[in-house]
């Protein structure tokens, strides 16, 4: 099968999506598929794959770590491909991408798959604070059903995601297909080293929270927990490892509560070596986000064997639910310090939750995942050509349902 890819984001920009496209691009052509991407390009980048294809981007305003696609430059890269060449465009981001995947697949007659992974309404007024939070979300929610109407099929990584979709009045069919794992996941990171780089002792209580240091994640009241944990765990070590708009506003939120000798900013970490480290080296992964539609590195963390805590919201539900080596609690500082220090303070309880987290994450191999997008590839092309190449989506009824797989 030939796939095109189309985002407005991916590597070097470290997120959700970009691992999300990378993984499902690594499995789709062990599988012997050609899926070709086109993404922005992005300073200093490396390079990357000849089925890659970077095209002009400038910077955003308010938004230094992502890039604005050119659109000039993808309608002249969608014209140079013939009909015959794609089979079927896959759109992974709602701005340029979204329309550039519409122009490109109807030149080509194809039809065209999104992934909403992206949980817009909570995210849109962090960025434009001028606007009252209710009509962003207003607009958020317009703007998203109206792109959902005008592709074949949306994959949403979540159930609670495709919920969501559903209540704002989307009609198009919605297939739940989370990423999961790559094969390179489940091998276990060097937690001494990690500790040993960073000069962390080796019997200091360590909680951890990956991810984009970004207003939405929460991380807000991971910190401010904290405070309560030390009461319990006096010589507690947060760990943030990622970057993001949020780091200086963390950092000063961390000094005017006193915790300054209790929270560490690591920045990113390679996802092939050092993260894994990083991983290892905590006793207790820490996750409080309301807006995740899937919760990827929850995942990542448990294939390490290390317990988690974490309020289970939006996509972190189909993760946590009915996972052994996790504890879910509510979004209460008091509550949330406790669970964290019972794992933290108590070793057999620790290494009894490790190896089921492992097992827990054992459930989420990405090979199955891509095969089952295959699936998803081959009914939306067959679909295609029975309604005679419509790009859009004729549902048969307001009750229209979706499939999920989990």
């Amino acid at each position: 099968m030939r796939i095109l890819m189309v985002s407005d984001v991916y590597f070097p920009r470290v997120n959700g999506v970009s691992t999300s496209i990378q993984t499902y691009r690594s499995d789709l052509m062990a599988a012997g598929h050609r899926c070709l991407l086109v993404a922005p390009e992005y300073p200093n980048a490396t390079p990357d794959d000849e089925e890659l294809f970077r095209l002009p981007s400038r910077r955003i305003p308010r938004d230094p770590e992502d890039r604005l696609l050119s659109m000039r430059a993808l309608r002249q890269w969608g014209k140079a491909l013939e009909p015959g060449e794609i089979d079927i465009v896959h759109v992974q981001t709602p701005f340029a991408a979204h329309y550039a995947g519409l122009r490109i697949a109807r030149h080509l007659g194809v039809p065209v798959v999104e992934s909403y992974h992206t949980y817009f309404e909570h995210y849109l007024h962090h960025y434009v604070p001028a606007l009252p939070s209710m009509l962003t979300r207003r607009f958020a929610r317009r703007v998203t059903v109206s792109q959902c109407h005008q592709v074949a099929h949306l994959v949403s990584p979540s159930r609670q995601m495709a919920d969501a979709l559903r209540d704002y009045g989307v009609k198009t069919p919605i297939e739940v297909l989370p990423t999961g794992l790559p094969p390179e996941s489940y091998t276990l990171g060097d937690g001494s080293r990690f500790r040993a780089f960073h000069g962390i002792p080796a019997q200091r209580p360590l909680a951890l929270f990956v991810g984009r240091v970004a207003h939405e994640k929460n991380i807000d009241f991971l910190v401010r927990m904290l405070g309560a944990l030390r009461s319990k765990c006096a010589d507690a070590l947060l760990v943030i490892a990622g970057e993001g708009p949020a780091q200086e506003h963390l950092r000063r939120l961390v000094t005017s509560l006193g915790l300054d000798a209790n929270v560490l900013f690591v920045g990113y970490m390679d996802r092939h070596t050092t993260l894994r480290d990083c991983y290892r080296a905590a006793d207790v992964f820490v996750f409080a986000s309301r807006t995740e539609t899937q919760g990827l590195v929850l995942l990542e963390a448990m294939a390490q064997g290390t317990p988690v805590v974490s309020t289970a919201v939006m996509g972190t539900v189909d993760v946590l639910t009915g996972a052994a080596g996790a504890v879910v609690v509510p979004e209460d500082e008091q509550v949330f310090a406790a669970a964290v220090a019972e794992v933290l303070r108590n070793p057999a309880h620790r290494a009894a939750l490790s190896p089921l987290a492992a097992a827990d994450a054992q459930r989420w191999a990405s090979a199955a995942m891509a095969a089952r997008l295959v699936d998803l590839y081959e009914q939306v092309i067959a679909n295609h050509s029975t309604k005679g190449g419509a790009l859009r989506p004729i549902p048969t009824s307001s009750s229209a349902q979706y499939r999920t797989h989990a």
